[in-house]
């Protein structure tokens, strides 16, 4: 007999079946949760960097989980790789995978409740789910695709796969309300379960949040557990250590698939809602639907306590999240004014080190958890511990996975101002994936320029005239591959941005009479590890470097020349900002803000207008301005109990004075970039103003 047959033994009987009915249905429900059980494991190996061995082991099963299992691997490869003919093929595998998890549905609602797997959902839930999976898969897809029509599709997708998703989790809630109610009015023992605990694995504790009476623990043994003794123990265990105080405990399979898919699925959906740029916001609020930041968090986090394939991709999210979407951020919580809810716009260290640790321990040969622990000591300020993680161990097999540490070791290189690991990283970007070839070239080429301004002032001649025409030729490459990668049938936001630069300096150098190298003013590499926040990962010796990387006497022109590019007010303008954010780091706020107002805030917007002029500069620095505040609100200076708090509220103000600036700045290149940062900003600033009870 079936090892998940035990699950039907007690449950109840079938509304309007007869005896051999009700064992058919039973056989049939023991076959989808055994399907579930295959499918979950054997997706999992993608998570392990085995996304071959996840695909052979998939096709061995017909069922809805394991075409969403065989639809995941595909998906996983075209979002990692950024490839166009793997995102037409991953489309036509998620309408297949839709299409017959919509058959199934329909057969899970003619067979009705008396015959479900679950007492906690409505027949088919668990098909109505991996239709959600599919269509929130192929929205992002869509997004991705070269075609705007494709990506207007998209929001259709996204609409009903949220509905779908919002309905489940609604369900969920009203039946665990409801279970809730009944327990409380019980005469008997509320840790004992009763018939319809058993049919549908819903574990019932004294105390539903103390994990120490229902946790499976991950070698399958359990504490304190009141289950049957003729109960199989569930191959699908719960991470105690990952247990939140909202964590539902669950052990039947199927209720375990819908309840860990629902939550990541609708927890990514919320979350990334509220980190989209504003123009998609307007879209979206037209749709008919925003997201939720802390419903977002808590969902993934949920759905992290268990530990198959959906926690995992949870855990990659939030990892994601923590380390590099807030990796970029200057206005989180500070580890001092650190609660539970600060867990929503803030890393909370322990459980992200946690976390890492039980995926790393589940997934010992993936190089996806390496990346996080890579991205984790970065922003600690400890690049090069960051730079050993990602040179050592094994290579990932999954080309995509490779793709992404090699660029995560590409910025880090240029952080530390490795010039030579920067421009070959970048390089080897080329071989391995095709997202922007334009970046990688201006990258390369601005790796290769320091190398031909650190020649050219050591006074090497011959090494500085093969750096100069490296960069040069790369420079030049760029702009001849720009478009090839577009996004909502758009050129790439930084592409236009590189572009733009790179015209600047050829205008400059025709107009002086001096090679393109030549004609360049401050650096284009620290100007661009400012677009993914560079400073915020620099220790003390990396800081002093890049102060030293932004003296004028690096430029190469003549002292006339470079005397012209300091009266352009965007060239000092980014000069400035540059200094500024450096200096920030380094805790001299008063001459960081003397820079930003003499440079920036003090400058006419329209000396930041043209056609090849830098106009995202004073957006950027009235956000560094913000950045300041709220580093001196999190380090008051000593004083009365009422002086501090005085002062802590100065600072929050002027924080929230100068995002609130930004936030309705008009269109400028490199808005989504800043954008994120503020808007998560504002995220924090609201969070303090609740815990502070500021009206």
């Amino acid at each position: 007999m079936s090892r998940l047959a035990g699950w039907f033994r007690s449950g109840a009987k079938p509304d309007d079946a007869s005896v051999s009915d009700g064992d058919s249905s039973r056989d049939n429900v023991a076959k989808e949760m055994e399907d579930i059980d295959d499918a979950m494991n054997s997706a999992a190996l993608i998570m392990n960097d085995d996304i071959d061995g996840a695909w052979e082991r998939l096709q061995t099963g017909d069922s809805s989980f394991h075409q969403l299992g065989l639809a995941v691997t595909i998906f996983m490869r075209s979002v990692l790789g950024f490839e166009k003919d793997v995102m037409a093929d991953t489309t036509a595998k998620l309408d297949e995978c839709e299409a017959r998890a919509a058959a199934d549905f329909r057969k899970a609602q003619r067979r009705g409740r008396g015959r479900a797997g679950s007492r906690l959902y409505p027949p088919g839930t668990e098909f109505e789910l991996v239709r959600a999976e599919t269509q929130l898969m192929g929205a992002v897809v869509g997004v991705l695709h070269e075609s705007l029509i494709e990506a207007m599709k998209s929001f259709y997708k996204l609409r009903k796969a949220f509905l779908t998703l919002d309905a489940i989790i609604a369900a969920e809630e009203k039946a665990l309300a409801e279970r809730a109610a009944d327990d409380d009015g019980a005469s008997s023992n509320t840790n004992s379960l009763d018939a319809k605990d058993a049919s549908s694995g819903l574990q019932t504790p004294a105390n539903p949040t103390d994990p120490s009476t229902t946790v499976t623990t991950p070698e399958g043994s359990t504490a304190g557990d009141k289950t049957p003794d003729d109960r199989p123990p569930s191959p699908l265990h719960i991470n105690s250590k990952l247990v939140t105080s909202d964590t539902v405990l669950l052990d039947n399979p199927l209720e375990v698939f819908v309840h860990s898919g629902a939550n990541m699925c609708f927890g990514i959906l919320l979350l990334l809602l509220t980190l989209v740029p504003p123009a998609f916001s307007r879209i979206l609020s037209v749709v008919g639907f925003s997201g939720d930041r802390e419903r977002g968090v808590r969902m993934l986090w949920r759905s992290t306590a268990y530990t198959n394939v959906n926690g995992a991709i949870s855990a990659m999210i939030l990892l994601a999240y923590y380390n590099g979407l807030l990796g970029v951020v200057d206005i989180l919580p500070d580890q001092k004014d650190f609660d539970e809810h600060a867990d929503v716009v803030g890393p909370p260290r322990e459980k992200c080190d946690e976390l890492l640790a039980s995926m790393r321990l589940r997934y010992p040969d993936s190089r996806l958890w390496r990346v996080e622990e890579a991205r984790q000591h970065a922003n600690e300020q400890n690049l090069p511990k960051a730079i050993e993680i990602l040179t050592t161990g094994e290579p990932s097999r999954m080309k995509q996975v490779a793709a992404v540490n090699n660029f995560e070791l590409s910025i880090s290189y240029m952080f530390t101002q490795d010039w030579n690991g920067m421009r070959d990283c970048f390089l080897r970007c080329l071989e391995v994936n095709d997202w922007s070839p334009a970046l990688y070239y201006y990258m390369a080429g601005s790796a290769s320029l320091e190398l031909y301004r650190d020649a050219r002032h050591s006074g090497d001649e011959d090494e500085a005239r093969r750096q100069k025409t490296k960069a040069e030729d790369f420079f030049r490459k760029a702009p001849s591959v720009v478009g090839r990668k577009k996004f909502m049938a758009r050129q790439l936001p930084i592409e236009s941005y590189l572009h733009r630069k790179i015209q600047k300096w050829e205008d400059r150098a025709k107009v002086a009479g001096v090679d393109l190298a030549d004609a360049i003013g401050p650096s284009p590499a620290l100007e661009m590890a400012y677009m993914w926040n560079g400073p915020k990962r620099m220790g003390p010796v990396e800081l002093e470097r890049g102060m030293a990387n932004l003296k004028w006497e690096r430029c190469t022109a003549k002292e006339e020349l470079v005397e012209a590019i300091k009266k352009e007010v965007d060239e000092m303008g980014i000069w400035a900002l540059l200094n500024a954010t450096l200096l920030k780091r380094m805790g001299k706020f008063d001459e960081a803000r003397v820079l930003l107002d003499e440079h920036i805030l003090k400058q006419d917007k329209s000396a930041f207008k043209g056609p090849t002029r830098d106009d995202y500069v004073q957006a950027a620095g009235n956000y560094e301005v913000a950045s300041i505040a709220w580093v001196e609100c999190c380090n008051p200076p000593a004083g009365t109990v009422d002086e501090v708090a005085a002062y802590r509220r100065e600072k929050f103000d002027e924080c929230q004075r100068q995002l609130d600036v930004v936030k309705v700045w008009e269109a400028y290149y490199l808005d989504a970039r800043i954008g994120m940062r503020v808007q998560s900003g504002l995220e924090t600033l609201a969070w303090f103003r609740k815990k502070m009870a500021y009206n």
